[in-house]
């Protein structure tokens, strides 16, 4: 599933996409996501995203640089 388009979707779509995209799999050794997260919350991290300033790709790779140090 892609990310909706800033300029094609609401704030609450792409609330919705971030919190799906990030829910617990409950399967930790084989998701990775609590690795990326690092405790902090999607909501938190894709604020720009879900505020409309910066595309849901922008943020990501940002924060897969950030995971790799």
């Amino acid at each position: 599933m892609q990310p909706p388009k800033i300029d094609n979707s609401t704030k609450e779509e792409r609330r919705a996409y971030v919190l799906e995209a990030w829910k617990c799999l409950h399967s930790c050794d084989d998701c990775g996501k609590c690795r990326i997260l690092r405790g902090r919350e999607p909501e938190t991290l894709y604020t720009d995203y879900i505020e409309g300033k910066r595309s849901y790709m922008d943020i990501t790779l940002e924060i897969r640089e950030r995971s790799m140090r």
